[in-house]
């Protein structure tokens, strides 16, 4: 589906003062001003403190122009509606010529508005580009999910053998593509020979699943959850009364982890859908805690396509109605916590510097009451979970030196599951990184490697910074950047 171009009686653009001059390779072009006009508003190209155009900036003010909100150009873009703004703050460098030409596209800005030359073929004048046609894109931060997916089936060599027996056809289908079997189960006709199983054994097999995702243990994970949903869906279709219920929970358990897997995956698309059968089966269930779970599943897929007021009202209603009382179990009192620092987290991306501390505030409250780092309900909630939000709501929110303050007072041996220990020292790498330390982050995204390495294969801001730190590593002062660029799928 394409979007419409903009009413032409209500928005042009217009290049202005632009030189064409003849050069060995060709024509180049020099942009002298950009002037975006909307009804009367006129916005000049905006310069740095160097005199350079200011990329950021360009695209904050022709946003403007357009009456577009973060979110709507983070849809036609392919970025989140935090990248954005962190685009056009400044806080992370708008340097790289494909991000660059896509916002130029997505604005209906000529390449040469951010100092390019035209892209081949294109003709080079010096009036605007009409409005250009632009296919929505379901990924965030500007990740393909296609060209991701191949990556990891290339490079994670998948394999299983599960508490649940999965054909050996199944593992070689999850080996070719790790979410072909999810796709299929979800939209296609099912897993053939799933039959129903004894509710201890899917609880093992939940529980299992869960235990892969935590231990960044990806590629298995991968293999045996359309096996698992399949089954578990079996068993609740053949179950009765409180066994029903039981098997709607559990139910609920493999979409939840299934959900967050494709977030790691970046198929935001498949996380919705996950995330919304996680809120459906925990309905039925009847059970709280379950639906407390499902329900943050769905705030963060709500927070990654541009709806953040929506996932943090969801996150905080949910917490309100979880409100542990003074006979709180640890269950209740991580779930609670959870919730809330999750929407803090929310807070910070949607730019709520108040609301996200406190928010966190309260949950390190909560932490506090439940006296030590555990992991009930597989939330992993504790004092130094705590912690590590602090240092993600810091880097979301541009502040590079808090964040790595909040990061020293972690003992990273304390994080109880390798899947946090990844994302923590990837946060750090952010940070390092939007401060322009560019030592410090690639050694921060070589620790993250080493405590879960299918964590920086599979997130894409490990990406986007391996790509600037390539580019930026002119003398090679990065000993081993290629290679740990190859491990990581991004090309040399």
């Amino acid at each position: 589906m394409t979007r419409p171009a903009w009413p032409a009686q209500k928005m042009f653009l217009q290049v202005a003062a632009t030189v064409c001059v003849p050069c060995k390779q060709g024509w180049s072009t020099t942009v002298a001003a950009v002037t975006v006009r909307s009804g009367t508003m006129r916005a000049e190209q905006p310069m740095n403190s160097h005199g350079r155009r200011d990329a950021g900036a360009i695209v904050r003010s022709t946003r403007h122009a357009h009456g577009l909100t973060l979110a709507e150009l983070g849809r036609r873009t392919g970025y989140s509606a935090s990248q954005v703004s962190r685009y056009e703050r400044g806080l992370v460098p708008l340097t790289d010529t494909m991000v660059l030409r896509r916002f130029a596209t997505a604005l209906a800005l000529p390449p040469q508005a951010f100092g390019l030359l035209p892209d081949t073929g294109e003709r080079v004048t010096c009036d605007a580009h009409a409005p250009t046609v632009v296919a929505d894109a379901p990924w965030e931060d500007g990740d393909d999910p296609v060209r991701r997916r191949e990556f990891l089936a290339g490079a994670a060599g998948l394999t299983a053998a599960g508490a649940l027996s999965l054909p050996g056809p199944a593992r070689a289908a999850r080996a070719a593509d790790p979410t072909g079997g999810l796709e299929n189960l979800l939209y296609g006709h099912g897993l053939d020979g799933t039959k129903p199983v004894p509710l201890p054994t899917l609880r093992t097999a939940t529980g299992r699943a869960r235990a892969l995702f935590q231990a960044a243990r990806y590629d298995r994970l991968a293999a045996e959850l359309p096996h698992l949903i399949g089954t578990a869906t079996a068993t609740c279709d053949h179950a009765d009364g409180d066994e029903r219920l039981a098997a709607d929970a559990l139910l609920a358990d493999a979409y939840i982890v299934a959900s967050s897997f494709m977030v790691k995956l970046n198929d935001d698309q498949l996380a919705w859908a996950t995330a919304d059968r996680a809120a459906q089966a925990a309905e039925a269930s009847g059970d709280a805690l379950v639906l407390a779970d499902a329900r943050r599943s769905v705030a963060t897929v709500m927070r990654r396509t541009g709806r953040s007021g929506r996932a943090h009202a969801l996150l905080i209603g949910t917490a309100e109605d979880l409100a542990p009382g003074h006979n709180a179990t640890p269950e209740q009192l991580s779930m609670y916590g959870t919730l809330l620092q999750t929407a803090a987290y929310t807070a910070a991306v949607d730019g709520d510097r108040s609301g996200a501390h406190d928010l966190i505030g309260a949950a390190e409250a909560a932490s506090t009451r439940l006296g030590q780092d555990a992991n009930y309900r597989h939330t992993a909630f504790g004092p130094t979970n705590v912690a590590l939000y602090r240092v993600s709501i810091a880097q979301v929110l541009g502040d590079n030196g808090a964040a790595i303050a909040h990061a020293k007072t972690v003992n990273p041996a304390t994080i109880p599951t390798a899947e946090r220990r990844g994302r923590y020292w990837v946060d750090v790498a952010r940070a390092w990184h939007q401060w322009g330390k560019p030592e410090a982050c690639y050694r921060a995204l070589l620790t993250a490697e080493r405590a879960a390495p299918a964590e920086v294969r599979y997130r894409p801001p490990v990406r986007h910074m391996t790509t600037d730190l390539l580019r930026t590593d002119r003398r090679g002062t990065l000993p081993g950047l290629r290679a740990f660029a190859t491990r990581v799928g991004v090309p040399i």
